[in-house]
C-alpha cells in the first residue's frame, strides 16, 4: 500500500476521514487536543501539496438527527489554532452546501464538514450517502484509527469509488506499524502488560499474542481470577467465578508456548472500595475476608522491574490497579516509571487501550512511551487478529 508520501495532492480535493471524536466541556471547549494534534501532520501534507483538504469527522452519539450539542463547529477555533490556518465550517456533509463550499475552494484550503453522524445512513453504511461523500473529492485518506474497526459509510464505503487514488494518513499509518512491531517482532524479549477487571474482555487478545510474546504481565482485577483459580484466598476482591477452568487453561497453554506469566505477589489490600479506605499490604493468594486488592505491593514491583528493564518491545494494555484513586495509583505509576525507563534505553513501548492511555497521560508518561494509540477499540480488534475494515478497504 503506498504511503501518503508517495502522493502530490496539488490541485486535488482531498477527502479526509479524521477522528475529531474530542471531549468538550459544558461551554463547548475541547479539553482533550490529542486526536487534533495527531491529524496535524496529514493535514499539513496535503494543503502544502496545494491541494484542498475536506475533513469530516464525527463527534458524540447523535443517533441519526441534527443535534446542535455534537455540532463540529464547537471545535473549530480550536483546530484552527492548532492547525495554524483558516478552517471553513460547512454545516453539512453531503448535498448542495457542501457540494458549493467544496466547489469555492481554493488549493491550501481547510474545509471541516458537519457531523457525519447526524445522518443514520453514516452508521449503517449506506452505498448512496458513500457516494455523496465521494462525490466531493478527487482522493480519499483515511486518518481515523479509532473508527477503523467500523465499516461506516466514511471509513470503509466511501473508499470503493476512488479506485488507486486513496491511502492512508499518517497518523493511521503510524498506528497500523507500531502493532505490527509489537505482533511481528523478530526482537526479544516481547512483554504484554495486560490489566483490567476482566479475563473475559481479553480472553482472545491473550489467545492472539501467546505465540508472539515472552513474557505476559497480568494486573488489574483479572489477576483475583487466576489467583483464586490456583487454589489462592481472594477475600471481596473481584473475580469471574465461571472463568477459573479459563484462566488454568491460559497458564497451561503459556507454559507450553514458554511464555512467562507474572502475576502479583503481594496486594495492596483495603477494607472497602473507597479513596479513604483502610489498608494494608498482604501475600496475593491470602487476602483477608472482607478485604480486597486495589493494587499490587512493593514486593510485585520489585520482580516485575527486571522483567520491563530487559524487553525488547513492550505492549502495555491495562493498569494494574485502581489508578484513579491516589492511594491505589503506585503500582501502575510505577510500572509506568519502569516502561518510561526502558523506552529510554531503546525498548519500543505501545499503549494502547482507554484506562492505560488514560492513566499514562494523568501521571504525564505520555510523552517517555514510543507510542500511545488514539483508537482503544481499534487497537484491541487488531491485537485480538482481527482485520480492521477501514484498513481493508484502503489496501483493496
Amino acid at each position: 500500500m503506498k504511503s501518503i508520501d508517495s502522493f502530490d495532492f496539488k490541485n486535488q480535493k482531498v477527502l479526509v476521514r479524521v477522528d475529531f471524536n474530542v471531549p468538550l466541556d459544558e461551554n463547548f471547549n475541547v479539553t482533550d487536543t490529542n486526536r487534533i494534534e495527531a491529524a496535524k501532520p496529514t493535514i499539513d501534507k496535503i494543503v502544502n501539496d496545494g491541494g484542498v483538504a475536506i475533513l469530516m469527522s464525527h463527534l458524540g452519539r447523535p443517533k441519526g438527527e441534527r443535534n446542535d450539542k455534537y455540532s463540529l463547529r464547537h471545535i473549530v477555533s480550536k483546530t484552527e489554532e492548532i492547525l495554524g490556518k483558516k478552517v471553513t465550517f460547512v454545516t453539512d456533509c453531503v448535498g448542495a452546501t457542501a457540494e458549493t463550499a467544496v466547489a469555492a475552494s481554493k488549493p491550501g484550503d481547510i474545509i471541516l464538514l458537519e457531523n457525519l453522524r447526524f445522518y443514520a445512513e453514516e452508521e449503517k453504511g449506506v452505498e448512496a450517502f458513500s457516494k455523496q461523500l465521494a462525490d466531493l473529492a478527487d482522493f480519499y485518506v483515511n486518518d481515523a484509527f479509532g473508527t477503523a474497526h467500523r465499516a461506516h459509510a466514511s471509513t470503509t464505503i466511501v473508499a470503493k469509488y476512488f479506485g488507486e487514488k486513496k491511502c492512508f494518513g499518517y497518523l493511521l499509518a503510524k498506528e497500523i506499524e507500531s502493532l505490527n512491531k509489537v505482533l511481528n517482532s523478530t526482537e526479544k524479549p516481547v512483554t504484554a502488560v495486560l490489566g483490567g477487571s476482566k479475563v473475559s474482555s481479553k480472553i482472545t487478545i491473550i489467545e492472539n499474542i501467546l505465540d508472539k510474546i515472552d513474557h505476559m504481565i497480568i494486573g488489574g482485577g483479572m489477576t483475583f481470577t487466576f489467583i483464586k483459580a490456583l487454589g489462592g484466598k481472594i477475600g471481596n476482591s473481584i473475580c469471574e467465578d465461571d472463568k477459573l477452568e479459563l484462566a488454568l487453561d491460559i497458564l497451561k497453554k503459556a507454559k507450553e508456548k514458554n511464555v512467562q506469566i507474572h502475576l502479583p505477589v503481594d496486594i495492596l489490600a483495603a477494607d472497602a472500595f473507597a479513596a479513604d479506605a483502610n489498608v494494608q499490604i498482604v501475600p496475593a493468594n491470602e487476602i483477608p475476608d472482607g478485604w480486597q486488592g486495589l493494587d499490587v505491593g512493593p514486593k510485585t514491583l520489585e520482580s516485575l522491574k527486571p522483567v520491563v528493564a530487559e524487553s525488547k518491545i513492550i505492549l502495555w494494555n491495562g493498569p494494574l490497579g485502581v489508578f484513579e484513586m491516589e492511594k491505589f495509583a503506585n503500582g501502575t505509576i510505577e510500572l509506568g516509571n519502569f516502561i518510561a525507563e526502558a523506552t529510554k534505553n531503546g525498548t519500543f513501548s505501545l499503549v494502547g487501550g482507554g484506562d492505560s492511555v488514560a492513566a499514562v497521560k494523568q501521571f504525564g508518561l505520555a510523552p517517555k512511551m514510543s507510542y500511545v494509540s488514539t483508537g482503544g477499540g481499534a487497537m484491541l480488534e487488531m491485537l485480538e487478529g482481527q482485520v480492521l475494515p477501514g484498513i481493508k478497504a484502503i489496501q483493496e
